[in-house]
């Protein structure tokens, strides 16, 4: 995913397989099957979007990292038996400087 949301467009195949040997430090560049086989696997499961009318087909991210991020901290917290006690743990989790965006978000919001 992080290679999607790096590109910041549609990407083929092939381009993400590029990419992801680029990122590599050792070892084998993955074979474009495998690419194919992560990358079906995702759009199933509803990460990632897949161009058919584009040839090579193009692959993209549902969601952005940010979004996919805020879902899966709202997942944990519905997951949470207790949700002012997951709360209270992230919020002395975080630096002054991320308490300060929280304070300013929370009052914007109303």
């Amino acid at each position: 995913m992080e290679a999607l949301w790096s590109s910041g467009v549609p990407v083929t195949a092939n381009e993400l397989r590029e990419k992801l040997a680029a990122n590599r430090e050792r070892g084998k560049t993955p074979a474009l099957t495998t690419v194919l086989t992560v990358l079906s696997r995702l759009e199933q499961k509803g990460f990632v979007r897949r161009d058919r009318q584009a040839r090579p087909h193009l692959y993209g991210a549902c969601l952005s990292r940010a979004n996919h991020v805020a879902d899966l901290m709202h997942e944990v917290l519905e997951s949470s038996s207790d949700r002012t006690e997951a709360l209270a743990f992230f919020v002395g989790s975080v630096d002054e400087s991320e308490a300060q965006v929280l304070r300013r978000l929370l009052a914007a919001r109303g």
